[in-house]
């Protein structure tokens, strides 16, 4: 999606909060492009930190703060987007973490339910809140899913992660077959262990990684018109 003279491109990313994360990063590009983009992060704090690097390297980011997991909360956010920005295009849901749940017989029923909230939950509550500004805009969503929700995966202590981005993946083809009528194509990327600092920390020193810019590069294009013939598609980004 490549900025048109005169016509206005809002795009939305969420789990914007720390430099170098993958939203951070998605963020970057989408506004390297020339796009307006309204970053969400949980934390009013690291919204406004996370804008204001951004604004210092002469890049257009407006922050935000959501709690998503709540769809009331998600709807009012739209509403506060949506008067700072006029319209919105795109939505690039990113918000989400993860943990291991352990084997299932012994796992935390409250780390099961907080993996489904924080990465299936936001997605929900994010595309529910922002699709009718989408449909307007006969524009794209896209969900950062997992490789360990394709099939084959390896999710042995890793069941409640990987459920979640499976309902992601469930999510994403649901919208792009219920709203392909109105316009709007509904996408998702489904990377191996991503380079982060949290990850580059945790894993060994010779582990390969999927970099986030190959990630955001592949959601600038599923949000371009080159894409736009594609929807309720999942494309696999492996280290």
């Amino acid at each position: 999606m490549s900025a048109t003279p005169g016509v206005l491109r809002s795009v939305v990313v969420t789990g914007v909060a720390r430099r170098g994360q993958i939203g951070d990063v998605i963020a970057r590009a989408f506004a390297a492009s020339g796009h307006r983009v309204s970053i969400v992060a949980k934390s009013i704090d690291d919204a406004k930190a996370c804008a204001a690097e951004m604004r210092g390297d002469r890049l257009d980011a407006h922050p935000f703060a959501c709690d998503l997991t709540d769809p009331v909360a998600a709807a009012e956010l739209a509403r506060q987007v949506l008067t700072n920005a006029g319209r919105v295009d795109t939505l690039v849901n990113v918000a989400g973490g993860f943990a291991m749940s352990g084997p299932v017989a012994e796992s935390n029923p409250a780390v099961w339910a907080q993996q489904l909230a924080i990465n299936l939950g936001t997605a929900y509550a994010a595309t529910r809140a922002f699709l009718p500004a989408i449909r307007d805009a006969r524009g794209a969503i896209v969900y950062l899913a997992s490789a360990t929700a394709l099939p084959g995966a390896r999710v042995k202590n890793a069941a409640a992660y990987a459920a979640a981005k499976g309902g992601v993946l469930t999510l994403m083809r649901a919208v792009a077959q219920e709203e392909h009528a109105n316009g709007v194509r509904a996408n998702a990327v489904a990377p191996g262990t991503v380079r982060t600092p949290d990850n580059v920390a945790a894993m060994p020193t010779d582990a390969a990684f999927v970099e986030p810019e190959s990630i955001a590069s592949v959601v600038l294009f599923l949000c371009s018109p080159q894409a736009a013939q594609i929807t309720g598609q999942v494309i696999e980004l492996t280290p």
